[in-house]
This record gives structure tokens, C-alpha cells and sequence, in this order.
């Protein structure tokens, strides 16, 4: 799990890849704890920077900012109309009202609206969630981890075939023989996790999207945009991808220094430090020592851009490309759902919680790749790190 995202990147790296073998250090949860605080805090101002300084220069003002919490707020915001009203705009946004709440409204978001002068939407930013950035790095991980499967599940075969005599192209195997292979092959992946010897590939698991805004606007002032974005000093491009077919926008994977002066001064005018009570670190360490945990990040983050005009930032939301369904549709066509899937998932989002949760220090994992769990073993693991235990009705 390699979120480029954040300015610790590589400590927040390593010590998943510590977890995902079952090797925990003692600092390694107050070590998750002050990244996710000083990470997220970089992140977040630099998202708000970057949102005054694009839409400012395409609009000519900076845009009044509102935090949100739930996507219903998004799309009532979409909903309040736009200069580019178009017959399909008003049949969705018509649609919408009639039964809004078939439109997903109560999933959670982490996000700032961008609004113009005239209450215009002219944007949105917002930091991926635990929860789907653990989605999405298991299906990374899970993917880069079915490949050693099939590899390891080839080499049995490849001797079978010796054993036989017979080139891998002519040997007939049956169903259940591959299937057995199969397992032992992930068998073997796992009993290598836990003795080790797995070396991780960093670009393979490489997220660069847990920081994205979305920018609307005509065609012309999103081109024009583009141009400035290429011109900036402080921005480089590093991945351009453009959707065609039921949605159409242009995506931007941009690498942005971030000013670490402007975020310490930040934290000091808005008391960043009362955001991260109940997290385990003294109120008074996180008031007095926030630049000593920036210390040895990264100069620069990726942020991912998406430039939409409003049209398509309507379908996106209310069309056929509303993006919870293609959550749900990701979660259900992934490659790999062995065993070994379940538990990175499971570790990942344990990880996330620890950092989250006002406990510093975790003694084990209570969650190993090599082993097998159900949900509600996580969500038991979880209420434990805040003392809540678990919900019984007997004793």
C-alpha cells in the first residue's frame, strides 16, 4: 500500500508491509497515528490551495467553501441548475427530486464544495475514506497477490507435465486437481507472507487518488485550466487519462509541492490541533510539536484532478454512471477472492482504524493474512481499540 497521496509514504508503506507479514514494531501504531494526523492535514490544505488557486483563475474569484459529510448534499448542491441545463440535466435532476433517496444520499464522504459568487457549483474536493481506500488497495494487492497464485499453481503444473513427459500445452488436468493446486498454491503464498520472504512491489501497489477534486465548468474554461496547470512550477502532470462513452471528462494524476510554512501557519490559525483530540497523543504535543511531524515527508503529493462540465458531473451523479454503482460493481467483479483478499482487506481497514482510534499500541494483529476470519471479527477488533467490546445480550 503505497498512498502517494501522503507526505510519509514510505514509513506508512513499510509498516503495512510489516503487518501483511505478521511483524508488527512497538511504535508502529503511534507511528500510524501521527501519520494519518500530519498526512491528512497536509493533504487536505493542500487540496484547499489548489482549489483557490484553479478555480480562481478560471473564474476570476475564490469560491465559497462548505465541508460536507454525506453525498446527498453533493447532489442537492448539482440539483440547484447551472448556465448548461440540458434536457437530460433536467430529466435526472427531475428524477432525483421525485426519489432522492434511491440515490444513495446517506453514503458518507469526506468533502468541501466549491461554490461561486452566484451559489454556482464550480467544484468539489475530498480525501477518500478508510474504508474505500482500503477497497482500493486490496484489489491492487489482491491482484498483485493472485498473479504470485497463478504463478506458484503454474510450477506445480510445469512439474506435473515433466513427470508425465509431456510439453504444459498437452497436459490434461482435471478440474479437481487444479483446484487443488490451486489452493496450495495460495497455501504456499500465505506460508510465505509469514516466514517473510514476500518482497513487495511499490509501483504495483501505488494509490494516487486518495486526494482528488472534481472542477466544473464549460469546455473553454477547462481547457484553459489545463494550459495553466501545465505552465505552474509547482505542478507537474504525470498521467492524463481521457473517458469517452456514457461519461466523458478528462482525468489528471498531478505530483503538487505542498508549502509546508503556509500548512504550519494554518494549523496555528485554525487550531488544527483540536481536531485529533481523543487520538491518543497529548492535546499539548500535537499544539506544540505539529512541525516536528512533518519532519522527513515527501516535498510533494499526487492529487487527482477531474476536469467535467456540468452535464457530465450530472450523470456521473444522477445518470447511468452514478459512482456508488460502479462501487458496488468493483466490489463484486474482483479477480481474486480467496482467503488471502478477504484478510488484506480486513488488515488494511485495521490499520486505518488503529490510526483513527485513541489506542497508540497494539501488542498483536489480531488479523493475519494466512489465516480465516469473518466480519464480524474486525468489527469486534475495532470496538475494542475505542473499549467498547461487543454488543451481547448474555453474560
Amino acid at each position: 500500500m503505497y498512498l502517494t497521496s501522503f507526505v510519509h509514504r514510505e514509513d506508512l508503506f513499510h509498516i503495512a508491509e510489516r503487518w501483511f507479514c505478521g511483524q508488527p514494531e512497538s511504535n508502529d501504531a503511534l507511528r500510524l497515528t501521527e501519520i494519518l494526523i500530519s498526512d491528512g492535514f497536509v493533504l487536505g490544505e493542500t487540496l484547499g490551495a489548489l482549489a483557490d488557486s484553479m478555480l480562481g483563475a478560471i473564474h476570476d474569484q475564490l469560491p465559497r467553501k462548505k465541508h460536507i459529510y454525506l453525498k446527498g448534499e453533493l447532489r442537492d448542491a448539482l440539483c440547484a441548475g447551472n448556465e448548461e441545463m440540458t434536457p437530460r440535466v433536467e430529466e435526472l435532476i427531475r428524477m432525483y427530486r421525485k426519489n432522492p433517496d434511491y440515490y444513495y444520499r446517506e453514503a458518507p464522504i469526506n468533502g468541501v464544495l466549491c461554490f461561486g459568487g452566484d451559489d454556482r457549483l464550480l467544484g468539489v474536493y475530498r480525501i477518500k475514506r478508510p474504508r474505500r481506500i482500503a477497497e482500493k488497495a486490496n484489489r491492487k494487492i489482491a491482484t498483485w497477490i493472485f498473479h504470485l497464485v497463478q504463478g506458484q499453481a503454474r510450477e506445480m503444473a510445469l512439474q506435473r507435465a515433466a513427470e508425465a513427459g509431456v510439453p504444459l500445452e498437452y497436459l490434461l488436468s482435471p478440474e479437481d486437481v487444479m483446484t487443488r493446486e490451486f489452493v496450495e498454491a495460495e497455501e504456499y503464498v500465505a506460508r510465505s507472507f509469514s516466514e517473510g520472504h514476500i518482497q513487495f512491489d511499490r509501483d504495483s501497489l501505488a494509490i494516487h487518488d486518495v486526494g482528488g477534486m472534481k472542477v466544473i465548468a464549460g469546455q473553454g474554461k477547462l481547457a484553459q485550466l489545463e494550459k495553466l496547470l501545465s505552465a505552474d512550477p509547482r505542478i507537474r502532470i504525470i498521467e492524463k487519462e481521457t473517458y469517452l462513452g456514457p461519461y466523458q471528462a478528462t482525468n489528471l494524476i498531478l505530483d503538487v509541492l505542498w508549502d509546508a510554512d503556509q500548512v504550519c501557519r494554518r494549523y496555528e490559525a485554525t487550531r488544527g490541533w483540536e481536531r485529533y483530540r481523543n487520538r491518543g497523543i497529548p492535546e499539548e504535543r500535537l499544539r506544540r510539536e505539529f512541525d516536528s511531524l512533518l519532519a522527513g515527508g515527501h516535498p510533494s503529493i499526487f492529487v487527482e484532478v477531474i476536469l467535467s462540465t456540468y452535464p457530465e458531473t450530472v450523470e456521473s451523479e444522477l445518470g447511468n454512471c452514478i459512482h456508488e454503482k460502479r462501487i458496488v460493481a468493483q466490489r463484486e467483479n474482483r479477480l481474486y477472492k480467496g482467503n488471502i483478499s478477504m484478510n488484506v482487506e480486513f488488515l488494511l481497514e485495521y490499520l486505518f482504524a488503529v490510526g483513527f482510534s485513541p489506542c497508540v499500541k497494539v501488542d498483536r494483529l489480531p488479523i493475519k493474512l494466512w489465516g480465516r476470519y469473518l466480519p464480524d471479527t474486525l468489527s469486534h477488533q475495532i470496538r475494542t481499540l475505542y473499549d467498547r467490546g461487543g454488543y451481547e445480550l448474555f453474560y
